[in-house]
């Protein structure tokens, strides 16, 4: 069983991005593997709406990201917090792969070459 690094958007409409990532999970684990999700776990516990404790939920996802065996990244578009993470699997050599969802479920695609993501316009740092 592989533990897999779920990414997904969270920042926005965060209930309903909640919902998608829990969905994420489930098709994780339908998949016959274990996931991470720190945007489910993090802002349990840290308030998403002071910079600093949002940047120490991001950090510690990272840092747990060299623990996973793949990184698969779903949804429509790459968020900030995606792209940082897709960076960071590609200099760990952590396979990423995308994961759209279609009428009939959620499609994956083959591994990647771990060529990073085009940048959003805003950075945020790493610790």
């Amino acid at each position: 069983m592989k533990l897999i690094y779920m990414a997904s958007p969270y920042a926005g409409d965060i209930e309903k991005n909640t919902e998608f990532a829990k969905k994420a999970c489930r098709h994780v684990m339908n998949e016959g593997h274990a996931f991470f999700a720190p945007h489910l776990l993090y802002p349990t516990i840290l308030d998403e709406h002071q910079p600093e404790q949002r940047q120490l939920g991001l950090d510690m996802g990272i840092a747990m990201l060299s623990r996973c065996d793949e990184l698969w990244c779903y949804g429509d578009h790459i968020s900030l917090g995606m792209h940082l993470e897709i960076e960071e699997a590609g200099r760990l050599g952590i396979p990423v792969r995308r994961v759209m969802e279609q009428e009939n479920g959620f499609a994956i695609s083959r591994v990647k070459n771990n060529v990073p993501a085009e940048a959003p316009e805003q950075a945020m740092r790493m610790v």
